[in-house]
């Protein structure tokens, strides 16, 4: 099952809404990470088998780089 880690720039209710295909998926402010470096979420979300939800795209760099 796929678990998704919503970014700070994306609304916390879209957990919410998407629950039913996304169970057990939670928002950064959700696990205080909400002030967090990208990298430190990037971290988070590798260690945790998480996929990020975001609109920023330095994601996308983390991504290349590890």
């Amino acid at each position: 099952m796929k678990l998704l880690l919503f970014d700070q720039n994306l609304s916390p209710r879209l957990v919410t809404r998407l629950t039913d295909l996304y169970p057990n998926s939670v928002h950064v402010d959700t696990l205080g990470l909400g002030t967090s470096s990208d990298r430190d979420v990037w971290e988070y979300s590798r260690l945790n088998a998480f996929i990020i939800v975001t609109k920023d795209a330095d994601f996308s760099e983390l991504s290349h780089t590890g």
